[in-house]
């Protein structure tokens, strides 16, 4: 493939008349101040395909249907478990094709699904124990997008001083009896040229205390599709909600950021996701190992969570990404805009983040197992959005 834009952001600056040339699905050519050359001429400014570091495919049934009442993220829940009840692999996979689609069409090139719906009801295990995650691969390879299946380890009902609480029952659905079933059935995914694997702790409220190990020494010891060692992306869900705050406090003594240090679980393999209520020990955590950063600023403010500390994050040490979450919205740009103007209106500054840094956050394939990705550069995967 060969194609000529007037303008690409190449990681060197804003370049004219570029002729791009991929082969095997890999950048081959890169060249600015060239001429069309019979190549297939591309509009606008050519940027890298962009990440979606974020998604649970099945809340995009939520939208527009949570709107007509007051409420706060825990009500929003109830009309979200709501959805969950009733999914199949049937009609998940035509949600998550239609999800992924509206993706791909947005320039988004990659997503990391989340994924927590992994039963029938009741928590009945499908003949296929992993039947939920062969439709969300099928939907990101009929809409034409990567997939990091984040597959998320979910024991527990919640947590309150005195201690995790049982499962409901749509929870069931999501939940394994203890990790080593988890990790058995996290063992017989298989990865693809499309797909890759990685783990999730749902939150801290889903995964007691002696539990998160046994989820960080899966992702340690990964293995890359050669059989090599490779560790796997790891995410979890931080400190969205003050309640969940107070609960890891009240029964841990502790913040949820300290109990997933205590536990080993934070590294630059890692990604919050949300990190909203956050003391400044928590930041400095943070920063000083590595962890990943994810927002979802449309997301955030829709379900009233807050706005986190972004720019404090990242003058820790935390790169930051982006996702589209609950997909309220698909946009990556709108994330980016978010992101900065959420710290305008914490910051009372402009220009928190400069627009490379934006970029930046909008193309954290890394962060999901894809360090080949996001840069318009030779030997690059030819990802790219016009």
């Amino acid at each position: 493939m060969r194609w000529f834009a007037p303008y690409a952001l190449l990681p060197t600056g804003l370049a004219h008349n570029v002729l791009i040339t991929a082969d095997s699905g890999r950048f081959v050519q890169i060249t600015p101040d060239s001429e069309p050359d019979g190549a297939e001429q591309l509009p606008g400014v050519v940027l890298p395909g962009f990440a979606n570091a974020h998604s649970h495919a099945f809340h995009r049934a939520v939208r527009g249907r949570t709107h007509d009442s007051s409420g706060d993220f825990w009500t929003w829940r109830q009309r979200m478990y709501a959805v969950a009840a009733r999914l199949d692999p049937d009609s998940y996979l035509r949600l998550a094709r239609a999800t992924y689609a509206e993706m791909a069409v947005a320039g988004i090139t990659c997503v990391g699904e989340f994924h927590y719906l992994h039963h029938g009801p009741g928590g009945v295990r499908y003949d296929d124990p992993n039947a939920m995650a062969a439709a969300l691969q099928q939907a990101a390879n009929d809409a034409g997008i990567r997939l990091t299946l984040l597959d998320a380890c979910y024991l527990a009902g919640g947590l309150d001083g005195t201690g995790h609480l049982p499962l409901d029952d749509v929870q069931r659905r999501f939940a394994d009896h203890n990790s080593g079933d988890w990790e058995a059935r996290v063992a017989g995914l298989r990865e693809s040229p499309t797909m890759k694997i990685g783990v999730a702790i749902h939150s801290i409220r889903a995964v007691p205390q002696a539990q998160l190990s046994d989820i960080r020494e899966v992702a340690d010891h990964g293995t890359s599709p050669s059989g090599a060692p490779a560790a796997l992306p790891l995410h979890v869900h931080l400190s969205e909600q003050p309640a969940e705050n107070a609960a890891c406090q009240d029964y841990y003594r502790c913040t949820p950021t300290e109990l997933l240090h205590g536990q080993g679980v934070l590294s630059d393999n890692t990604t919050a996701v949300h990190a909203t209520h956050l003391t400044d020990s928590d930041i400095a955590t943070l920063g000083r190992t590595g962890t990943t950063s994810c927002f979802c600023p449309t997301t955030e403010r829709d379900l009233a969570d807050g706005i986190g500390p972004a720019r404090r994050l990242r003058e820790a040490g935390s790169s930051l990404s982006l996702g589209s979450d609950q997909h309220a919205v698909i946009d990556s740009f709108e994330e980016a805009r978010g992101l900065e103007m959420h710290e305008r209106l914490t910051s009372l500054q402009r220009g928190v983040f400069s627009p490379s840094q934006l970029l930046d956050a909008m193309t954290r394939h890394d962060s999901l197992g894809w360090a080949d990705a996001g840069r318009l550069v030779v030997g690059a995967r030819a990802d790219l959005v016009a």
